[in-house]
């Protein structure tokens, strides 16, 4: 007998269906990113209890119920089904002053320095709250970018948080990025020159 597909994989699989695939397995799944939860119990062959079981043992809580449909909080690619102006609906706006931060590599740094910083195939650029924040934040990054979100409102740019505390904006220009901390040895080494390739020389 084979492993049950949603139990066996956890949340991260659940996330991936309902961000990424849910369309392209036959799921219908509307704007905001809402699937039928007896759909996708059916899909992934679990019981309730099994996914409610899942969702509790989740960190990061990338998963949503509401009454009788369930939805992935955030990450979703453009080409899923949803939109942008659907999910922005369905969140907070964020009211907080003070920075934002979102997490990459070194790699990245001078095509963020062009261009801001971009969600490329998904909805929205992903942030945290704090530095220390494992939601909105992927492992392994190289630097912490440090983002004003005065200077978000003042380019006219809406934020909004999603129920997992994570904050999401369509695009954070450069002019936005104030800050830059290492997060290993190798960005700590050459944080002189990652500072100067976002133009932060004299800050």
């Amino acid at each position: 007998m084979h492993a049950k597909r949603g139990v066996g994989r956890g949340s991260k699989y659940l996330s991936w269906l309902l961000r990424h695939g849910a369309r392209r397995q036959g799921l219908a799944i509307d704007e905001a990113g809402w699937v039928n939860i007896s759909d996708l119990l059916e899909f992934a062959e679990m019981s309730r209890g099994e996914l409610e079981s899942v969702m509790s043992a989740d960190q990061k809580q990338r998963l949503q119920l509401q009454g009788k449909r369930i939805r992935a909080c955030q990450g979703h690619s453009l080409d899923s089904g949803v939109s942008r102006e659907a999910l922005e609906a369905s969140w907070c706006a964020f009211q907080a002053d003070g920075a934002i931060w979102h997490g990459t590599h070194t790699t990245a740094l001078e095509l963020i320095a062009h261009e801001g910083l971009l969600p490329g195939t998904r909805t929205h650029v992903h942030c945290a709250l704090t530095q220390g924040s494992n939601i909105g934040k992927r492992a392994g990054v190289d630097v912490l970018l440090e983002i004003s979100t005065s200077r978000l409102r003042a380019a006219g740019i809406d934020m909004f948080v999603a129920p997992n505390g994570v904050v999401l904006v369509r695009h954070v220009p450069k002019k936005a990025i104030v800050g830059l901390v290492p997060m290993n040895s190798a960005a700590r080494r050459c944080q002189a020159d990652l500072r100067t390739v976002l133009g932060m020389n004299g800050t």
